[in-house]
């Protein structure tokens, strides 16, 4: 377990001091202890022992209230869990049986919230809503007991959140008075959205505002996050805590990134990125005042408040007094967040060790890099199986990366097999290069079945996009860990990969000439991706516009792209859909990858331009 609290400051760090800090009144000391930690989906008792675990820590450090991200004792997303009453109430079984847990094993004079998945026994079946009325919700656990429960009230509709098809919203203002101290509480989207909780804060005259979050990474959006925190802080009028969860689930990667902010956007503690940790805070608060809030207020919330420790603490001299971890560089963050959701997936899957085809071009060594990172290089087993038409450079690079990484490295010839099938069939052209992909798909389960390994499949958006992909042969595995990294970017992420190794004295795993020659399947004789395909910064340029900008053609040609290779992009992406339903889960981190975020008909007239 790792504490992040005030007793280190990042080396080169901006200032912390954005703003002059707001105090009003009669002030009130809290010591918060934020735990920044994985979960993992359905996994009921696993979940309640970190909670147990990450708690004793937190009381270690003096903690007055301890929190814990969104869904915490479920996992999230739940996603049609929801809907099956046997799991709803498993997990209100099992946040009773969490309060009292907690008051054995003497933690529970500790305020604790923790998210869970609940049902609104007072709402009556109603068309548009989910059969049982299941609520994204969380408990305040105290001496034993629940002591408050509340809904998330903004429920997300975009993206990869499905939540008004399995939730129904909560419609009160949730405050406890924890050691003189009104403390307004709230669900993740409560802060995304326009009015409720925040400015309901505000009208409880709460002194801090503490929202519980499982926020999926995206690119950039910790940028975005601070920005969205200080605003929320300013219209609630109070410090704002915003605690992230970490770790992966399926094709989700989450990025922890919790942030403390005072009443003016001033950044008090940030904590470090895909990691678990503890953030500790000791904070001046206004006091409560001496009558509690009650009845209704902003967007019509009822105020439901709970008194738990009316006064306020003895003066005490602070011991956590913040900090702010430095942030990562774009390509490192991305490259982070790659390992990690592969690692998650893994892992949380019962595997421990991955099985890649290793071609010795740079899509199949950036994966293995990143596998070699995630699960360590003895567990990684990479196979070269080269045809009649692989490049003697290609064998090499391959073999050069097992080297450096220290991974297994076998290889397995696919000609004699690629001479049976064509002495008996008489195959040209696409369907002879796509048989010798199939060829390596079904060597790689065979391998699979016997050994026990995961398979790997190391497509990027690029190809995904456009149809590159065979299936039952490259699109062969259980995960694809580069799935929503886009060509360009698989280059700069290697890069970055090699170039970090060499900055820690270490051996970069990644080949040069695997970064630097022209990509290409090596299916038919001298043959390279830009045969058949636009220059990748010209492609990549296009399906940024197209996939995650959701342009139509006119707007895609009007940036500058010619014409026609915006329509030839266009048709190939159309007609993929059919290859892209098939292809294994993989790390989102971009806005809108292949899967949830994109959801399009197979059978489709419509053809832009």
């Amino acid at each position: 377990m790792s504490t992040w609290g005030g007793h280190r400051t990042p080396a080169g760090g901006p200032p912390l001091n954005v703003s002059p800090t707001i105090t009003l009144g009669p002030v009130a000391q809290l010591r918060l202890a934020l735990n920044q930690i994985d979960s993992t989906v359905g996994d009921l008792e696993g979940n309640a022992a970190a909670v147990l675990r990450w708690t004793r820590h937190s009381v270690e450090q003096g903690a007055h209230l301890v929190a814990f991200p969104e869904m915490m004792l479920t996992g999230y997303p739940v996603e049609d869990l929801a809907l099956r009453r046997s799991f709803v109430e498993a997990s209100r079984t099992a946040v009773r049986d969490l309060a009292r847990r907690l008051a054995d094993e003497g933690l529970g004079e500790v305020p604790v919230v923790v998210g869970y998945l609940d049902r609104c026994a007072q709402d009556r079946p109603r068309y548009g809503q989910p059969a049982g009325a299941p609520q994204n919700a969380a408990a305040v656990l105290h001496r034993g007991e629940i002591v408050l429960t509340f809904a998330k009230h903004h429920l997300p509709n975009y993206g990869v959140f499905d939540e008004f098809r399995y939730f129904v919203p909560g419609d009160t203002m949730p405050v406890i008075r924890v050691h003189g101290v009104d403390v307004a509480l709230a669900i993740c989207e409560d802060l995304w959205q326009e009015g409720g909780r925040v400015p309901a804060a505000r009208g409880a005259g709460a002194g801090l505002l503490l929202s519980v979050n499982a926020s999926p990474y995206e690119r950039d959006k910790d940028d975005t996050r601070l920005e969205l925190v200080r605003k929320r802080a300013q219209e609630a009028g109070c410090t704002t805590a915003y605690l992230a969860k970490t770790g992966g689930q399926d094709e989700l990667v989450f990025d922890g990134d919790s942030i403390v902010v005072d009443a003016g956007g001033r950044v008090l503690a940030r904590a470090p990125q895909f990691e678990q940790c503890c953030v500790v805070l000791d904070l001046d608060l206004p006091a409560a005042a001496a009558t509690p809030p009650s009845g209704t207020v902003d967007d019509g919330l009822r105020v439901e408040h709970r008194v738990l420790s009316a006064e306020p603490l003895a003066p005490y001299e602070p011991q956590a007094t913040g900090s702010e971890a430095p942030r990562m560089e774009d390509d490192e963050e991305i490259y982070t967040a790659l390992v990690v959701g592969l690692r998650a997936y893994a892992a949380k899957n019962g595997f421990s060790s991955v099985l890649i085809g290793l071609s010795g071009g740079i899509d199949s060594a950036l994966t293995a890099a990143l596998a070699c990172d995630a699960v360590g290089a003895e567990n990684v087993h990479c196979v070269a199986m080269p045809s009649r038409y692989s490049s003697e450079h290609s064998k090499e690079d391959a073999a050069e990366l097992a080297e450096r990484t220290g991974c297994n490295f076998r290889t397995v010839e696919i000609e004699p097999m690629f001479a049976a099938y064509m002495g008996s069939l008489e195959l040209t052209g696409v369907a002879e290069e796509n048989l010798q992909a199939r060829l390596r798909g079904t060597l790689l389960m065979a391998l699979s079945n016997q050994e026990g390994h995961i398979v790997l499949a190391p497509g990027n958006k690029s190809e995904l996009a456009v149809g590159y992909s065979t299936l039952y042969g490259d699109a062969v595995g259980a995960y694809g860990p580069i799935k929503d990294v886009y060509k360009t970017n698989v280059f700069r992420l290697a890069e970055w990969r090699n170039r970090a190794a060499g900055e820690h004295g270490r051996t970069p795993p990644i080949p040069e000439r695997s970064i630097t020659k022209p990509p290409s399947a090596e299916l038919a004789p001298g043959q390279v991706d830009t045969d058949s395909l636009p220059d990748y910064e010209v492609l990549d340029g296009i399906l940024k516009r197209y996939v995650d900008g959701d342009q139509g053609a006119a707007d895609i040609v009007e940036a500058g792209f010619d014409p026609e290779t915006v329509r030839r992009v266009l048709r190939m992406t159309d007609r993929a859909e059919y290859k892209r339903r098939q292809y294994p889960p993989g790390t989102k981190i971009s806005p809108k990858g292949f899967g949830k975020d994109r959801r399009l008909p197979i059978t489709n007239g419509w053809r832009e331009g």
